[in-house]
């Protein structure tokens, strides 16, 4: 999966300012980035996995689609709140990559809001008519959230690294762990360490979660994490974690 994170022909790199580096910020968003792309793939197909008139398994499915919205909502707010205003103040000639970055977030946010309505009504009838609507707006989606979630990558964040400390980027995950009550968090966690490579999962546990989390983790959210993947995949193998 790290190839993805690939500059396409014809696309290019913000201007990189003068100066050292001053953060990691760009294997840092790869991490955020993996788990997102993993989740949006697998969404079509957890819809189809689905039957028609299973609303058991309908609201199952939908409530954790619900969840990877929230995610996904969550991590770009964060970024215009307090990444991206520092970028263009700090690096003006990054602003036409910036502009980029917070349209595709606008795009982004108007798919979800179109498909919460649909997603919901199927939780409750999963409606085969819904199911493939659903499925639909959820392939729809993807061209701009792939297109993003490289771009940002290869473009945007190697200028961030010159530009924003640790410590100031550090407000971007405790952003996202304030708005996540311990429950979502804890189950949550498995699945993004299991998208990630073994030498990334150390580093977002021990660098980017709080210790009560990661004690949380370690008693009951392992176990949450694979029966929640158990349910979502089932026959599946369950993906190593921490």
């Amino acid at each position: 999966m790290t190839d993805f994170f690939t500059m396409h022909p014809g696309e290019t790199a913000a201007p990189l300012p003068p100066g050292p580096v001053l953060s990691t910020a760009s294997t840092g968003m790869q991490r955020v980035h993996r788990f997102l792309l993993w989740a949006y793939d697998e969404a079509p197909d957890l819809v189809r996995s689905t039957g028609p008139g299973d609303t058991a398994r309908a609201a199952y499915v939908g409530k954790m689609l619900s969840n990877f919205h929230k995610v996904l909502l969550v991590h770009q707010e964060g970024e215009d709140l307090l990444m991206y205003p520092k970028l263009g103040e700090r690096a003006p000639a990054s602003a036409p990559h910036v502009g980029q970055m917070l349209s595709h977030h606008k795009q982004i946010r108007d798919h979800l809001e179109a498909i919460d309505p649909i997603l919901r009504r199927w939780m409750q009838t999963a409606d085969a008519e819904i199911r493939t609507e659903l499925i639909q707006r959820y392939e729809d989606l993807q061209p701009v959230l792939k297109e993003h979630l490289r771009r940002e990558v290869t473009e945007v964040m190697p200028v961030v690294d010159r530009v924003m400390t640790e410590k100031e980027l550090m407000a971007l995950p405790k952003h996202g762990v304030e708005q996540y009550d311990r429950k979502f968090l804890v189950s949550f966690l498995g699945m993004v360490l299991a998208t990630n490579p073994p030498e990334d999962r150390r580093r977002i546990f021990f660098d980017e979660i709080p210790a009560p989390v990661r004690l949380a983790y370690w008693l009951v959210g392992r176990r949450m994490y694979r029966k929640q993947y158990a349910t979502l995949f089932p026959g599946r193998p369950i993906p190593e974690t921490l």
